[in-house]
């Protein structure tokens, strides 16, 4: 045991539980992904991945950024292009987008005292 220290539950810094905070170097997140720096830098250039940069303009990685390398990964191992990518990975923000603004109306009208109308109960009717 290191002095001074007491032992008990680890101590996670604040940082960690941002999703979004670049922690990683480029070395690190490669290794992570399990991809070559200069992947990385490609793919950043191609618009697929926007990594935060430190005062010294230094590329720092999030934990999401990682995931994201990782499903971009997966999509080319299924032999999708970089613009095929590109174009997922817009609609699946366009998704989330749309989703948290229905969830922000649904609980707007149910504060109003509107019931909003469940999806899943919904029939598709044929245009």
């Amino acid at each position: 045991m290191v002095p001074g220290r007491r032992r008990g539950l680890a101590v996670v810094t604040p940082g960690w539980g941002d999703l979004d905070r670049g922690l990683f170097s480029i070395s690190v997140a490669a290794e992570l992904a399990g991809l070559h720096p200069q992947t990385l830098r490609i793919y950043e250039r191609e618009g697929l991945l926007d990594p935060v940069r430190s005062a010294g303009g230094t590329r720092r990685y999030s934990r999401n950024d990682i995931s994201r390398l990782q499903e971009i990964c997966a999509l080319t191992a299924d032999g999708m292009n970089l613009a095929g990518i590109r174009r997922i990975l817009e609609l699946q923000e366009e998704t989330r987008q749309l989703r948290a603004e229905l969830a922000a109306l649904r609980k707007r009208a149910a504060a109003n005292g509107k019931p909003g109308r469940d999806p899943s109960s919904a029939q598709h009717r044929p245009g």
